[in-house]
């Protein structure tokens, strides 16, 4: 009776090695709902991959909240992606990091005056500063990086680990920024020989890596590593319930009437899943705001594709998800589920919280 997410364990096992070992300066990203699988299960994966070989020594997390789940289940250094800032978490003194955990944190900063700080309080502190990229998200403009090197000079015990580059989605046309944002890093008067990116496809990293032989790339890489092999992960939501429907039968909390004979179905999941709560996906095509503008119809006239398929049709809503369940409609002719079957559910993993995973 549950939205349950089952992952092929070989198959799924098997591709984070191969990531792993085609790419021996992998930095996982463990962060958010842990792209469907949680935090805790991302870090012992990690773990698992260090304790097999492959490098694998440090984990990304998205927040400093976010530390304490995975800090006990993977013993690497922990880099922090949200940049430090003297407020909240990261600077709360009744809610600060105990000093075995504080040296394994590695803190991402992206304003000077934030570095200043941070040193401050932690002259040890573990630090990858940010450049700023055309995603203008946070970081340092050049003028700005190059500053830090008179900040790192007045705190002798600072642990400068690099810096970091936070790009756009658009993998595969990143060389000539970064080309142009290394010039500027090359130039500094800092240890940055790491450089930590994101959304750089392998053959750019390649080819920086050519272009640039005295630093090591680090890529920071979170759904090509949990969520790359599709095929090893499968949802499902159990049939709750069953009722036939008669052309005009009301329904539902918003008592709807059927548009004709069928079935109505009660299956597992709904809001608090995240089932019917679409995430942006920034397609600005035509084609993609027409189909916004399809869905935004269908909405007015009651009837929306849900993402769950049966007989691998995906139906309608038969009105919008509750909390914990979703009342779908079934046409007359189409075959019934029973009571306690699973139906295929299509979902976005990053948005969505599952009542149970089952690694095979």
């Amino acid at each position: 009776m549950a939205l349950t997410l089952t992952v092929d364990g070989d198959r799924w096992r098997g591709h984070l090695r191969a990531v792993a070992i085609a790419e021996p300066d992998l930095v996982p990203v463990a962060k958010g709902n842990g792209y469907g699988f949680t935090l805790g299960r991302l870090a012992r994966r990690a773990q698992w991959l260090q304790d097999q070989g492959l490098g694998v020594d440090t984990l990304a997390v998205g927040t400093y909240e976010e530390l304490p789940e995975v800090a006990s289940r993977y013993d690497g250094g922990l880099l922090v992606l949200t940049p430090w800032r003297p407020f909240g978490a990261a600077a709360d003194p009744a809610a600060g990091l105990a000093p075995a955990l504080a040296r394994r944190v590695i803190h991402t900063v992206s304003r000077v005056d934030d570095l200043i700080d941070l040193l401050g309080r932690q002259p040890e502190a573990r630090v990858v500063l940010e450049r700023a990229t055309s995603m203008l998200r946070h970081g340092m403009t050049a003028r700005e990086l190059w500053s830090t090197a008179e900040v790192v000079r007045a705190n002798p015990k600072a642990r400068i680990a690099g810096v970091a580059l936070h790009l756009p989605l658009a993998n595969g046309a990143h060389l000539s920024e970064v080309h142009r944002l290394m010039t500027e890093v090359v130039a500094t008067e800092l240890p940055l020989e790491t450089v930590w990116v994101s959304h750089l496809s392998a053959a750019e990293l390649t080819a920086l890596r050519s272009s640039y032989p005295d630093f090591t790339f680090r890529p920071r890489i979170g759904t090509d590593l949990w969520l790359g092999d599709r095929g090893a992960l499968r949802v499902t939501a159990t049939v709750l319930d069953v009722h036939a429907v008669e052309r005009g039968d009301s329904f539902g909390y918003r008592l709807r009437t059927a548009p004709k004979a069928g079935h109505v179905l009660v299956v597992s999941g709904g809001t608090a899943h995240g089932i019917g709560l679409e995430a942006p996906l920034g397609d600005a095509s035509l084609r993609g705001r027409a189909a916004t503008i399809a869905r935004g119809g269908l909405d007015a006239a009651g009837f929306v594709r849900s993402p769950f398929s049966i007989d691998g049709k995906q139906r309608l809503f038969a009105e919008p998800p509750h909390m914990q369940a979703s009342m779908l409609f079934l046409p007359h002719g189409a075959r019934v589920p029973a009571v306690g079957d699973q139906v295929d559910v299509r979902v976005r993993y990053t948005a969505t919280s599952f009542d149970r995973v089952v690694v095979d």
